[in-house]
């Protein structure tokens, strides 16, 4: 049995009530992929800057997880092509 470890990593940047983040994933061969999200507070909302960032982060996990599927979808159609 093999154990393999990623790594993800969170940047989240705040400006005002915006918050952007970009997620880093780094597999084992050292593959990096990038996901984005973003949240901003409406200007009627108290200010809990908390709720912004896991908005943003979640999205951008989301993001991350619908890159990495499409690169498995295109290594597969790759794969079928060779044989």
């Amino acid at each position: 049995m093999e154990t393999k470890q990623w790594s993800v990593d969170v940047y989240i940047n705040e400006h005002g009530d915006d918050t952007g983040v970009r997620a880093v994933l780094t597999s084992s061969t050292s593959t990096k992929v990038e996901g984005f999200g973003h949240a901003r507070r409406h200007p009627r909302d108290r200010n809990v800057p908390e709720i912004g960032d896991e908005l943003a982060v979640g999205r951008a996990l989301i993001d991350l997880g619908a890159r990495l599927v499409r690169m498995a979808d295109l290594d597969m159609e790759t794969v079928a092509r060779q044989r």
